[in-house]
């Protein structure tokens, strides 16, 4: 049985007439104005509903951080505008989790409104390829993915830096109106082993709002990681212009590395350690868990350390590299709905919603295995980050290359 053209629905003969009058004798000397009209239509349609379902799940997702987050900011005594500078300076770090997201739900609706309109099915039967008709919207999905590679370099680090600094302000200003100075913003238990220039740290309790070491022993060793110096103190602190650190009321001690016998020692009311260069701001962010550094905070470790020097900075790599490669999540989304939302069927659309949401689910799990071996060493953190994303993005142009 023949299809006839005249019998697809007006919509589709209504914005592209000339395609259909001049489908027997060639193109006609409208195409390029057909064509523009074809892009901007799909790309238009698209883009709105883009707009309103990032700033839907943008909205949701800063309502969820909000119910629990104005309430201790005000506990902290925050004032109404100190919170909305705090959420305005947050805001940024939520794009990577949002845009990826939108962009797959938006174009499974506004693709899918279009098939089941028949508006497809008019386009191929007058010969324009399903590449052709969705160009714009691969150019777009391209143009985001370098959108978030650049506020990931950039943008997102400096809010969640930001975001946390204003935080750790607001509790240390609340903790310093009901103790001591040197009691507030402590944290206990600082290590840190600086295996490039053999010294290996220890701090009993760190400052983070005056900036100040209490209980400090830094050890000194040689090549064979035997200790040839030890330096005690009861305070220090972190010269950033010098870059130096300061030891007040301490002892320094030598040692015999082939003994391990003292053989000397002095007190000291003040000693400067020259040559030094050990950050307490690395250590700190050293504490933390991956998940919770910037991308520059991240790199900075990274910088300074290897996970062959520490094995627990496998978690840092695998981040750093993730955070690089989730940049493409964009394209893939846009490559993972694509084939379902124009294929679907048109009687019960969600059909294709659902395979598509399967193959995104199959991602995820994806990711989560690689990252979960590359933490316990058995894959490379490069290899790990970049795998998940090469092999989303190899289905979806083979789903492309299917429907041609």
């Amino acid at each position: 049985m023949r299809f006839e053209l005249s019998a697809l629905p007006w919509r589709a003969n209504h914005f592209f007439p000339s395609i259909f009058s001049s489908r027997q004798g060639g193109w006609g000397p409208n195409t390029d104005s057909v064509f523009k009209t074809l892009d901007r239509h799909i790309l238009v349609e698209w883009l709105v509903v883009l707009g309103l379902v990032t700033g839907a799940t943008f909205g949701l997702l800063m309502l969820q951080d909000m119910f629990g987050g104005v309430r201790n900011l005000l506990r902290y005594g925050a004032s109404v505008g100190q919170i909305g500078f705090y959420y305005l300076i947050l805001a940024p770090s939520f794009l990577s989790m949002v845009l990826p997201v939108s962009i797959l739900i938006s174009l499974l609706y506004s693709l899918g409104r279009l098939h089941r309109n028949n508006e497809f099915i008019a386009l191929r039967s007058a010969g324009i390829g399903l590449l052709r008709m969705t160009r714009w919207i691969w150019i777009m999905g391209f143009l985001l993915s370098g959108l978030l590679f650049f506020l990931q370099g950039g943008v997102i680090p400096w809010s969640v830096e930001q975001s946390r600094r204003l935080w750790d302000n607001l509790v240390f200003a609340h903790q310093a109106k009901a103790t001591e100075v040197e009691q507030v913003g402590l944290v206990y238990g600082l290590a840190f082993d600086n295996q490039r220039e053999n010294r290996l740290w220890f701090v009993n309790r760190f400052s983070e709002y005056s900036y100040r070491a209490y209980g400090i022993t830094l050890s000194q060793m040689d090549e064979q990681r035997r200790e040839v110096r030890r330096v005690m103190a009861t305070e220090g602190f972190y010269d950033d212009v010098d870059r130096a650190w300061v030891f007040l009321n301490g002892r320094e001690m030598s040692f015999d590395p082939e003994t391990g016998d003292m053989v000397g020692s002095k007190a000291f009311d003040q000693q400067i350690l020259s040559g030094i260069e050990d950050d307490p701001r690395l250590m700190l962010l050293l504490g933390k868990d991956a998940d919770d550094l910037s991308f520059f905070e991240v790199r900075k470790i990274l910088e300074t350390l290897t996970p062959e020097e520490n094995p627990k900075l496998l978690s840092h790599a695998v981040y750093y590299h993730q955070m690089l490669a989730e940049t493409m999540r964009c394209l893939i989304m846009v490559g993972l709905a694509i084939p379902f939302a124009v294929t679907g069927v048109r009687a019960n659309p969600a059909v294709g919603v659902s395979k598509s949401l399967a193959l995104f689910l199959a991602y995820y799990i994806l990711t989560v295995l690689s990252t979960t071996l590359a933490e316990r060493g058995f894959v490379e953190p490069l290899l790990a980050a970049w795998f998940p994303n090469l092999i989303m993005m190899v289905i979806a142009l083979w789903l492309m290359r299917k429907l041609y």
